[in-house]
């Protein structure tokens, strides 16, 4: 039986580099470019009038009319389901850190190899965010400490809520959590939602930016 392709969304003023990253993605069997917008604002008009919306979108972050980061901005809170991956020439922390501080699931380069983007869409949709090692620590350098919630809720969190939270933020799937912990996918997914629900995080990403400015995990760099 077939298994559903993931449906990708690109957006990238630079038509070449579009045309070359859609060309890529579409010799995958398990790839399908649903659309191409050359701007934010094409992105967004182009989501309103979709009734099966892409899974993933790939968005460059400079471009006219509305910019990457707003769009990205527009698209989580419309969609939240859709995930984000912000595309960029200028690999800088600054970028970094604001694009996942709004929510993008991942963040790549634009040198990335096409191995590189395709195992990042991959791992996006299999696991919610996908950050390597550089990202993690941008984040935690840079947003460690910055302005949240009352540390009165990760005060909140259960010892078995911060377990499934350290998993999380290591990038394990919810089965690999189940097996590590000896507990059912349907409880990790319990103890999941309560983790969004207390927090106030919208996705996945979201709490991994909790759990690190809070200080609640610990970043291990041979799991990146």
């Amino acid at each position: 039986m077939a298994t559903d392709k993931i449906r990708i969304g690109l957006a990238d003023d630079e038509e070449l580099f579009r045309k070359g990253i859609a060309f890529i993605l579409e010799r995958e069997a398990d790839f399908e470019v649903v659309f191409e917008a050359e701007n934010g604002q094409k992105l967004l008009d182009t989501l309103a009038t979709m009734d099966d919306l892409p899974d993933v979108v790939l968005t460059d972050l400079k471009m006219p009319m509305v910019n990457g980061i707003e769009a990205t901005k527009a698209v989580l809170k419309k969609y939240p389901a859709i995930k984000v991956i912000a595309l960029t020439s200028y690999n800088t922390r600054g970028f970094i850190a604001n694009m996942v501080d709004i929510g993008a699931a991942a963040f790549l380069v634009k040198n990335s190899t096409p191995k590189t983007v395709k195992h990042t869409v991959r791992e996006v949709v299999k696991r919610g965010f996908y950050y390597n090692y550089q990202v993690m620590q941008i984040i935690q350098d840079e947003l460690q400490g910055a302005p949240s919630r009352s540390l009165n809720v990760a005060e909140e969190l259960t010892a078995r809520e911060k377990e499934v939270l350290q998993l999380i933020c290591d990038q394990f799937t919810t089965h690999e959590i189940a097996d590590k912990l000896f507990i059912s996918p349907r409880t990790v997914e319990g103890h999941r939602n309560n983790l969004l629900q207390k927090t106030e995080s919208k996705n996945v990403a979201g709490l991994v930016l909790f759990a690190i400015r809070h200080n609640l995990v610990i970043l291990d760099k041979g799991l990146y």
